[in-house]
């Protein structure tokens, strides 16, 4: 049977000097008997996929709300994609892939309805309470928001994955700022391969959700070097291949080049930092992992055409619009009428927590649908409260 010395003695074996191994983390905020035969990592990832908060992501907006289809990605299935691109950069690195995974599972779940332009509203509604940061929010859902035991709020995650949620960077993303992580450190790499496998993520995958819902087209996206010299190299492979398999094709081969280019160039930065310990990896103060520059010059042209065609497009300004005012409209009516709010939540508010911050916690953790079927009872003469 597996206990902590050969989970600690696997983990020396197999994994690099720089990665983070469960023995060495900085623990949990409640102290708690480890496991017999599971790390500390892989039961905080077992803590992140059971709660509430996870399964909410099925109907939360990535791109394009729910009811526009079914096909298209929800917070989800984006941060499944997400853990499975972390995990094979984590494999090829011999980082900690349990991290890696959790990490990866927890990243959105502070997230709010309706993607970023929920989180713009919601960040405006809250300024005078410190505003709004969907990394925070991820912390205090695991910290405070979901209880599931006993002996201490939340779900006590280790140190690490606290810090992976708080240090989440993209481009849409920003890192919170909190004084238990000190914001001069870089965060573990197993932390910056969530980031980049995020972006590759939504990059590529929003690029087939765009063409998809026709709001892109292959003749935009002939004109960029890294789309055509792909397209090129699978036309020539599969002449004859439908375009639906031909358009997987591409994408996949897309992901598939720039996860080898990060390996690569995190393995380069890595010697040339001269990192040999998770503690090199702080000190450097500027993220490890990362792709080549020519690689990043090739991107940003299709990142450009993501952001002109696709979350500019008026449909989905037109629904990021909308969205702000479900949002609005209900905030206000929840903080002027408190007692309209759900028993558990007005509780908290009876309980001297911030009016204004419970609500938001409220509004948060809603699903699209929640949050348009809230807006249609309490905005809709004709609909049934």
């Amino acid at each position: 049977m597996f206990n902590k010395i050969s989970i600690k003695d696997i983990e020396y074996k197999l994994l690099a000097p720089f990665a983070m191994k469960s023995c060495n983390s900085r623990g949990r905020r409640y102290p708690e008997k480890e496991h017999p035969y599971r790390s500390s990592y892989q039961r905080d990832r077992d803590r992140i996929i059971h709660p509430a908060a996870f399964r909410r992501l099925e109907y939360k907006t990535q791109v394009f709300v729910n009811h526009e289809g079914d096909y298209y990605r929800t917070r989800l299935t984006h941060t499944l994609e997400v853990s499975q691109i972390a995990r094979t950069i984590a494999f090829a690195l011999r980082l900690n892939m349990d991290l890696v995974e959790a990490i990866a599972l927890a990243h959105d779940l502070g997230h709010t309805p309706f993607g970023h332009s929920g989180e713009e509203a919601l960040n405006k509604l809250m300024a005078s309470e410190g505003g709004f940061n969907h990394n925070i929010q991820g912390l205090r859902v695991v910290d405070v928001l979901e209880e599931r035991y006993p002996e201490f709020p939340g779900l006590n995650l280790t140190w690490e994955l606290r810090e992976g949620i708080v240090k989440h960077s993209s481009a849409f993303d920003k890192a919170g700022k909190i004084k238990e992580f000190a914001t001069g450190e870089a965060p573990t790499l197993e932390t910056q391969v969530v980031d980049i496998a995020d972006e590759i993520a939504y990059d590529n995958h929003d690029l087939d959700d765009g063409l998809t819902s026709g709001l892109l087209n292959e003749e935009d996206l002939n004109k960029f070097p890294l789309w055509d010299e792909v397209c090129s190299r699978i036309s020539k492979k599969y002449a004859k291949v439908a375009p639906h398999i031909r358009k997987y094709l591409i994408i996949r081969s897309l992901i598939d080049m720039q996860v080898t280019d990060l390996i690569r160039q995190t393995e380069e930065n890595i010697t040339e930092f001269k990192i040999n310990s998770c503690v090199d990896v702080k000190k450097t103060g500027k993220k490890t992992a990362s792709f080549s520059n020519a690689v990043i010059e090739m991107r940003k042209p299709l990142r450009e055409l993501l952001m002109l065609k696709l979350y500019h497009h008026y449909r989905v300004v037109r629904m990021a619009d909308k969205a702000k005012r479900f949002i609005q409209e209900l905030f206000s009516l929840y903080v002027e009428k408190p007692d309209m709010l759900p028993a558990q939540i007005y509780k908290r508010i009876n309980k001297k927590e911030n009016k204004k911050r419970v609500v938001c916690d409220y509004i948060a953790g809603m699903t699209d649908r929640y949050a348009l079927d809230e807006y249609k009872k309490l905005f809709d003469p004709y609909e049934k409260v």
